[in-house]
């Protein structure tokens, strides 16, 4: 069998997988596995743009994948009435005064020679800067979190088309990947990782103790959509009608409509990413990050500039997965900082990119479609499986009730199993890097 045969096969393998999930379970099951597959399709793609692409080891991806998810709150959310007057200029004045005290501290270092007068200069400009921001931050704070904290209790958002959320949650990703670049890259590779998770578990304590920029815990419900509403498609009596002509219930006509379009934009999306990615691949900019991979030293010795290349190449891939995370929250229409674990939005990412082959676009993809599949399906699958091997044991028997109690740990289990089978007999993944 050729390799685009190949190629070919396993993703029909994939599709047929689906169908028989829209057969057997629902088509609005299977449509919201396309949906989350086109997901994660590109959040693997980010992270094999990184790894793949120039060798670089982020296990931070759980954060830029939230930064994409608030700025669909800050973009798409409607502004809190009263919250800018109350304390929203407040609390700007005080990230932008303490922004300018670690500029002047930093530029104190640079133009005093050094000496105990440099160092009592720093540290006035330092605490003094730091009592000054709370004061003007806490109050401002306070102001705002007290308006309807049932409801809001934040600042809110600009109130603009949800979809303006998508590159803008790149563009909050790639400044936060310019920062830990700045201040990582030169690191090695394990030390790399250990940043950018630890960045990444800062990222998430923000989003949960700062209430009044995304509610904290409390989660944001209800962001706009870039598609229309099942209920309005139900009240729209063309809709009704043309559902009717095929067959289906309206209630059920919608909801299949609605994912059937988000369906389309997060296709499109992943279609343009895949064709910039491929590319860049086959660009000199890609052998030349591929070439950086393999031997630094050498390249190096060739006059290549190893961490501006890396620092780039980082940025991009950072800023693809935080526009699939503001893709994921406005399909999901909620924020929900709780939920952001490093096993979900970290671990599995790197488990796609491994599996469907590290240095491969398309590998990326099918990676993506297929661990998210076996993600959603195995744990039904391993419920029905142990209610099959306990059928005969009598009900309350101990043994019974262990197994089936333990089929949730099945999600798990085949993760590694998969990982483990794919690294033994297909090492560089389903569809390998050429």
């Amino acid at each position: 069998m050729n390799e685009t045969l190949r190629n070919t096969a396993l993703f029909a393998i994939i599709a047929a997988l689906i169908v028989y999930t829209g057969f057997a379970q629902s088509w609005n099951a299977a449509l919201l596995i396309i949906s989350m597959g086109l997901i994660s399709s590109i959040m693997a793609l980010g992270v094999n743009l990184q790894w793949g692409f120039a060798g670089l080891f982020n296990v931070g991806i759980m954060g830029f994948v939230a930064l994409g998810g608030l700025a669909a709150i800050l973009i798409g959310m409607p502004a809190t009435e009263g919250a800018w007057s109350a304390g929203g200029w407040g609390i700007l004045g005080a990230l932008l005064l303490g922004a300018a005290t670690v500029v002047a501290a930093v530029q104190v270092m640079k133009r005093m020679a050094k000496g105990w007068l440099r160092t009592l200069v720093v540290l006035a400009l330092l605490i003094g800067g730091f009592f000054l921001f709370r004061a003007i931050f806490d109050p401002s704070v306070a102001a705002v979190e007290d308006i309807n904290p049932a409801h809001t209790g934040y600042l809110g958002g600009l109130g603009l088309p949800v979809i303006i959320a998508w590159p803008v949650g790149g563009l909050f990703a790639a400044g936060a990947a310019w920062v830990i670049g700045k201040t990582a890259l030169g690191l090695r590779s394990d030390y790399l990782a250990i940043a950018t998770l630890g960045i990444a578990e800062i990222i998430i304590a923000i989003l949960k103790n700062e209430d009044w920029l995304s509610r904290g815990v409390k989660n944001v419900i209800g962001i706009p959509r870039p598609v229309p509403y099942e209920i309005d498609l139900q009240n729209n009596a063309g809709f009704v009608e043309r559902a009717a002509g095929f067959g289906f219930d309206p209630v059920e006509a919608s909801t299949l409509w609605v994912k059937f379009l988000y369906i389309l934009l997060f296709a499109a999306v992943l279609l343009i990413l895949l064709w910039m990615s491929q590319r860049a691949l086959n660009s000199p900019w890609g052998r030349m990050l591929r070439a950086i991979r393999d031997n630094e030293v050498a390249a190096e010795a060739m006059g290549k500039d190893v961490t501006a290349r890396h620092l780039q190449v980082f940025i991009l891939g950072s800023a693809i997965c935080g526009i699939a995370g503001a893709m994921m929250t406005t399909l999901d229409s909620q924020l929900t900082p709780g939920s952001y674990q490093p096993l979900r939005f970290t671990f599995l990412i790197w488990v796609m990119v491994i599996v469907g082959g590290s240095g491969n676009n398309f590998g990326a993809v099918l990676g993506g479609f297929l661990m998210w599949y076996l993600w959603v399906m195995v744990e039904p699958m391993g419920l029905w499986l142990m209610n099959a091997i306990t059928y005969g044991m009598a009900d309350g028997y101990w043994l019974k009730d262990h197994l089936i109690e333990s089929a949730a740990h099945m999600r798990l289990m085949t993760m590694g199993a998969v990982l483990l089978l794919v690294l033994r007999f297909s090492p560089r993944g389903l569809i390998p890097e050429k």
